[in-house]
């Protein structure tokens, strides 16, 4: 069975930046899952997965656009330490919050006095990404994975 749009995919994978540096795994845990064509995963993957059946193996690098997109600027900005009301803040943390586009994932990246950087891009954003994919299973999706737009756990509705 081919995977195509409303199939649901498991897959497993190694992610690896342009250093060869593995930023991510599923190997030695359960595969990922996931509702092909319902943007689940990065538009770059599901595209290399369209047309693949259970027990392909393949590498495909993805640019950051048709990943998690450019670095932009105006994600940057110098905020006031009292923002964060007397919390403890280091260099790496990171804070879910409110961005342009909804929830998001802020990195502090520069502390300087009184003044912190914060970067709401996704941290993954400019970069090329390598998978190293191994399609496990393919099956088609049920009526209610599609209608919600994810997949569904063993024995049904799972959030």
């Amino acid at each position: 069975m081919q995977i195509s749009d409303n199939m649901a995919v498991s897959i497993h994978y190694t992610l690896t930046n342009a250093g060869g540096e593995t930023l991510d795994s599923s190997m030695g845990a359960e595969p990922l899952v996931y509702l092909h064509g319902a943007g689940n995963i990065i538009s770059g993957l599901e595209d290399a997965l369209s047309g693949k059946n259970a027990g392909d193996k393949f590498n495909v690098t993805i640019e950051p656009e048709d990943a998690y997109g450019e670095k932009r600027a105006e994600m940057i900005q110098v905020v006031s330490k009292d923002l964060f009301e007397g919390m403890p803040v280091e260099v790496g943390m990171q804070f879910q919050a409110e961005v342009s586009h909804g929830p998001g994932i802020i990195t502090v990246v520069h502390i300087e006095g009184d003044e912190v950087t914060i970067d709401g891009n996704h941290p993954l954003a400019g970069e090329s990404l390598t998978f190293d994919v191994e399609v496990m299973d393919v099956r088609e999706a049920t009526e209610e994975e599609v209608a919600h737009g994810h997949i569904h756990g063993e024995g049904g509705h799972q959030h």
